[in-house]
């Protein structure tokens, strides 16, 4: 199948690797010409820009950092809007505002382009795997059309309602990490301040109650101080923003998920904002004075 692919990033380019892999034809469309060059030597086409990405193929990805890029990328000049007939489908698979994907869609719908909001979870390793789970809204028949194909990049792909479920549900996933990741880098480094080996606080709780994909992921990270970013602290400031948006909008609570953007907030003050958000634990670190170890 000709599939066009806009956004060539850390999740990006694994995302059109599995594509190939599964034996589609992929064109592909980046701002930095030399992510275009490396998947061109994966077996990638390049085009020119998203208009190009359109006017070849009737099904396109977008995975791009945020709201104005996809609507840029979509509505902008040279966009794909520019670009695609009447039936093409596009599937955003950014994470953005719920609203901006239903904005984005109305634009779509006058061009008879059918539009799916389809974030991820599971970060670069998921990316690379191709066991994303992917959250989806939009019209269920164009959902089941395309199943297929995110399944060629994910382990799971679950329609959650009409356009803007998927980001709503990327919000509360994104809400639940991130709070997630904060108790854990609270509870390594009680431990370690009470003389008890973090690392065997961690073996012994993984299997209970407290065990989750969060905590297996994060908590070695958290041990080894390796904060090479899965998922940067500046994305999901940019996840949290949106949630506390949305909250605001339809007057849903969050005060936890406004302590843990506190956090970030000052990790990125400190230069950590391009680093994993598993690098919550050196706020607790900053604060407390002591190292989790």
């Amino acid at each position: 199948m000709k599939i066009g692919f806009i956004g060539l990033g850390i999740m990006g380019k694994p995302m059109v690797r599995n594509l190939l892999k599964a034996g589609h034809d992929v064109t592909v469309y980046d701002i930095i010409q030399d992510n275009i060059n490396i998947l061109i030597k994966d077996g990638a086409i390049a085009a020119g820009s998203a208009k190009e990405v359109a006017e070849k193929n009737k099904t396109i990805i977008t995975m791009l950092p945020n709201s104005p890029h996809v609507r840029s990328a979509v509505c902008g000049e040279n966009g794909v809007l520019d670009g695609a007939e009447a039936g093409t489908v596009l599937i955003d698979m950014s994470s953005i505002a719920p609203q901006a994907s239903q904005e984005i869609e109305k634009a779509c719908r006058k061009k008879n382009v059918k539009m799916l909001d389809a974030p991820v979870s599971g970060g670069e390793p998921k990316a690379i795997d191709g066991t994303f789970s992917i959250m989806v809204g939009g019209e269920k028949e164009v959902f089941e059309s395309v199943k297929e194909i995110l399944l060629t990049m994910g382990a799971s792909a679950v329609y959650c309602g009409a356009i803007g479920a998927g980001n709503t549900t990327k919000l509360a996933n994104q809400v639940i990490v991130a709070v997630n990741i904060a108790a854990l880098s609270e509870a390594l480094l009680l431990a370690s301040r009470a003389g008890v080996d973090p690392k065997l606080v961690f073996e012994a709780i993984k299997g209970g109650l407290a065990g989750s994909t969060v905590m297996n992921a994060k908590a070695p990270m958290m041990l080894e101080r390796n904060f090479k970013p899965g998922f940067k602290i500046d994305l999901h400031i940019k996840d949290l923003n949106n949630a506390l948006e949305t909250g605001h909008n339809v007057g849903s609570p969050l005060p936890l998920t406004a302590a843990v953007m506190e956090m970030m907030q000052t990790l990125r003050a400190d230069g950590s904002g391009q680093e994993d958000h598993s690098a919550l634990a050196k706020y607790y670190e900053k604060v407390s004075g002591s190292c989790i170890q």
